[in-house]
């Protein structure tokens, strides 16, 4: 057994169904995050990473009205600076961890997803929302803002536009608009996200791990990188996968007509 399953996470519960991880957030009643659970989750991904029989990873929520309500806003009702800067770097080595994830992350938001807790979907590949679930990014209304990547990632997604109308007016939307405007890849009935998500965590276990890896990364450079380097950087990324079991491996099994057995190596 993984040693990542055997071990006791704060404020998440750990499944593996074949090459995926799934992750439910549980910290009842609004499966809010602490500095602990946050670091349980840093670590978590990471011990993920280095299980090459882990291909893929869902994050949802424990319950049936919350995916996560972001940070609980009692650790900061006393103005203390030091105990807000190390929830930022909790927040941030968390959510950038899990961006850095190798395999594909899929959020499966089954409820409200505000504050930190949208900024974790938004930390994953993908995200399908369920028709009742409403999503936000409201720390301006309480004198604070977005700092797990929620400035940053939610632009990238939805444009400066909407970006504004939910950070700045502090806008909640609804998994339709959400659909429309690009923040999730699909909604579905209450119940059902945990599901498709799973789904569609065991299709990218098709794939050659290495292969979605390495495409991974190249698609997540075009937030900071040229055109032109990128350019080269993928064509580099294509030769390299030829030092990789998996790309014989792959090619074979296509031109055997038979279904590619991954290593990840």
């Amino acid at each position: 057994m993984s040693d990542w399953l055997q071990r006791e996470h704060t404020g998440l519960k750990v499944e593996r169904d074949e090459h995926v991880a799934i992750v439910t957030l549980s910290n009842p009643p609004a499966n809010t995050w602490t500095v602990h659970s946050l670091a349980a989750l840093r670590d978590l991904v990471q011990a993920l990473d280095a299980d090459p029989q882990v291909y893929a990873l869902v994050i949802t929520g424990e319950g049936g009205k919350f995916f996560s309500a972001g940070a609980d806003l009692k650790q900061f009702a006393s103005g203390d600076k030091a105990g807000a800067r190390e929830a930022a770097r909790r927040f941030g080595e968390a959510f950038e961890a899990l961006s850095g994830f190798g395999g594909v992350s899929i959020a499966a938001i089954n409820g409200y997803a505000m504050g930190g807790g949208l900024e974790c979907a938004l930390a994953c590949d993908l995200r399908i929302a369920e028709t009742q679930a409403q999503m936000a990014l409201p720390e301006a209304s309480v004198g604070l803002l977005p700092c797990a990547g929620g400035t940053q990632n939610l632009p990238r997604l939805v444009g400066e536009g909407w970006a504004k109308r939910m950070i700045l007016l502090g806008e909640r939307v609804d998994a339709a608009t959400a659909l429309r405007i690009g923040l999730v890849e699909e909604v579905v009935g209450t119940g059902e996200a945990r599901a498709l998500a799973v789904a569609w965590a065991h299709k990218a276990g098709k794939q050659s791990p290495r292969a979605v890896a390495a495409c991974k990364g190249l698609v997540q450079a075009t937030r900071s990188g040229s055109h032109a380097s990128a350019l080269v950087a993928e064509r580099e990324a294509f030769v390299d996968l030829f030092d990789t079991a998996d790309q014989a491996e792959g090619v074979n099994a296509f031109l055997e007509k038979r279904a590619p057995q991954w290593k990840n190596a």
